[in-house]
């Protein structure tokens, strides 16, 4: 069996059906049952997102994710492995709101790296 970070294993693990950007946007994240934590989104598509989770989440469970000025967004984990999240949207992400995130947090991004 292929070790758990083999990067063709985590990709088969998950529906593409839209693109993802690399990005940082600071969110909060609760899985169902847990209490919310500080996290970190690192990628965004209409569909899902990956972040940073401090705590074990398993494939399945409900969670939800706070984007900053957004309503809380339900999703269900998709994977989980060394803290990283991989989670699928319930209801997918308005193109508007998705593309305004890339907007504002791609750049903020790229100018950080810069430095």
């Amino acid at each position: 069996m292929p070790h758990s970070s083999d990067p063709y294993l985590a990709a088969s693990k998950e529906d593409r059906c839209a693109p993802r950007t690399r990005l940082t946007i600071p969110a909060t994240l609760r899985a169902s049952g847990g209490r919310a934590f500080q996290s970190v989104v690192h990628d965004l598509s209409i569909s899902g997102f990956l972040a940073a989770s401090i705590n074990r989440m398993h494939e399945g469970q409900i969670c939800w994710l706070t984007l900053p000025g957004l309503e809380t967004l339900q999703a269900q984990v998709v994977w989980w492995d060394t803290c990283m999240v991989g989670g699928a949207f319930s209801e997918l992400l308005s193109p508007i709101v998705h593309d305004s995130f890339l907007l504002r947090y791609t750049s903020l991004t790229a100018q950080r790296q810069m430095v």
